[in-house]
């Protein structure tokens, strides 16, 4: 099934899944399979992660290399996925002055209200790891933002 995978990716994998299994026991927590895909520049979404066999507890499931492969190779075929470009050009959307910038709360609205919500407390988080100081008319820098963001691997726990 990962036969459609170049080997420079299976090794890739490799790597990552071994980041991934803290006890070296061959397997991973299948908690941290939606870490480990965006360890290989995949952006799956939460419901994928769930429809590929990611839970929301540790301990509930452990995923072995065999296993990892099939879904690390279908989610890279996954249309449902975003890259920069296209996150950018979404937040253009709130660029009304056209200078790369937008109103903090609109950003903060769009991140609690739209898609996969943030809560107050992952909020907080993103805003304290990524988030450039605003201007005085209250607009942030939304490209540093977003490439912070895709950068740093911010981990926003959905666990509830």
């Amino acid at each position: 099934m990962a036969h459609d995978l170049k080997d420079v990716e299976i090794e890739k994998a490799q790597f990552v899944f071994s980041v991934y299994d803290w006890e070296g026991s061959g397997q991973m927590d299948a908690m941290d399979l939606g870490n480990a895909l965006r360890a290989l520049n995949l952006n799956p979404t939460i419901e994928l992660i769930g429809k590929m066999g990611g839970t929301q507890k540790r301990g509930e499931k452990k995923i072995k290399f065999e296993e990892f492969l099939p879904i690390f190779s279908q989610v890279k075929k996954e249309k449902e996925q975003g890259c920069f470009e296209d996150f950018l050009e979404c937040l253009k959307l709130y660029d009304k002055n056209e200078d790369g910038t937008m109103l903090l709360a609109e950003l903060t609205h769009s991140l609690t209200a739209l898609g996969e919500r943030l809560d107050d407390v992952e909020l907080e988080n993103v805003m304290k790891d990524c988030m450039d100081p605003e201007d005085d008319d209250g607009n942030i820098p939304y490209a540093p933002f977003l490439k912070k963001m895709m950068d740093n691997m911010v981990v926003i726990d959905h666990v509830k």
